[in-house]
């Protein structure tokens, strides 16, 4: 996850790099999803893997999300200091807990609260130092970024659910990346860029591409809660990275917000862990109860037919039958 993270973190140094290289956002987009479409279509023939999805209705809307996500996310990248907007892109954990309190009773417990509230004093304090009044809209681009990310997240959670492979909801994704970045060249043009920017454009694929690879084989090989906790060293390595090359450093309350961010996220998916494995608990007891009753009942079935006294004919003589009256 540590790779991962550290990728994501190039990557985002990539977006902004290219677009002060003239690359305009529709070939940072296409950039990003063609190396993974490639890749993924190449592997699922070379193992014969169908790519026919189990259903395309989670998919579609997975997509309209997630692809507007990254579009709003890139924005962000390209306008904003890296370490305040790689943070409002890991606000995606808060709003799925905002979603879940508003659609889920249930889930209005004060633990939740407490990480939503936690992580949105952390924003405000990440973008209090570190944005002007030019940059709000930037800001706000962010944030909804982070808010379309929670809902591909849930759409995620339920195409795992009905059973779809993980490398086929990324191949879907990666062509609907494709895609809208066709629709905005269409729109924008090829745009012009020197060939530092074309590099930079290089780095966004590869980078993206292995980060992905590798966030996917730690989120499955991985300890859940541990791999949720590395992948928000991307914030920190971002803020070293807009260090290094930006001179961006974050004063003490940005650093203060950041903290926040990461806790708010932490609590809030171990909060959803917790529950998870709460009603698989309760699921399998259930299970085991109507199992054991099944077993039960049985059980009973079978000690009631040997208490019934067997009827013996003697040798010749017809059949007892018994009368319906």
């Amino acid at each position: 996850m540590l790779l991962a993270s550290a990728m994501f973190a190039l990557m985002g140094a990539f977006v902004k790099l290219s677009s002060e290289h003239g690359a305009s956002l529709a070939q940072v987009v296409l950039l990003r999803g063609l190396p993974s479409v490639v890749f993924l279509l190449v592997w699922a023939n070379i193992h014969h893997y169908s790519i026919a999805p189990k259903r395309w209705k989670p998919h579609v809307l997975r997509n309209l999300a997630g692809v507007s996500s990254m579009w709003l996310g890139f924005y962000a990248l390209s306008q904003l200091p890296l370490a305040t907007a790689t943070s409002l892109s890991y606000t995606a954990p808060l709003f799925i807990a905002v979603f879940l309190m508003v659609s889920d009773g249930k889930s209005r417990d004060w633990l939740r609260m407490l990480a939503v509230l936690l992580g949105f004093v952390g924003v405000l304090a990440v973008l209090r130092p570190s944005i002007g009044p030019q940059q709000l809209a930037a800001a706000g681009a962010g944030l909804a970024s982070g808010a379309l990310a929670a809902i591909a997240m849930l759409q995620i959670r339920q195409l795992g659910r009905e059973g779809e492979a993980e490398w086929r909801t990324v191949l879907f994704f990666s062509c609907a990346v494709c895609l809208s970045s066709g629709i905005g060249l269409g729109i924008t043009g090829w745009g012009e860029t020197d060939w530092q920017g074309w590099l930079m454009l290089l780095g966004v694929g590869s980078s993206g591409l292995v980060g992905q690879l590798a966030m996917t084989r730690a989120f499955g090989s991985g300890a859940a809660l541990l791999t949720a906790a590395l992948q928000y060293t991307t914030i920190i390595f971002s803020a070293l990275t807009g260090m290094a090359l930006w001179q961006d450093t974050p004063d003490a309350m940005a650093w203060a917000g950041m903290i926040g961010i990461i806790a708010a996220g932490l609590l809030s998916a171990w909060r959803t862990m917790v529950e998870s494995r709460q009603a698989q608990a309760k699921a399998a007891a259930e299970a085991a109860a109507m199992a054991a009753a099944a077993s039960a009942s049985q059980g009973a079935d079978q000690a009631l037919l040997q208490d019934v006294p067997a009827i013996e004919t003697e040798p010749g003589a017809p059949a007892a039958r018994v009368s319906s009256s």
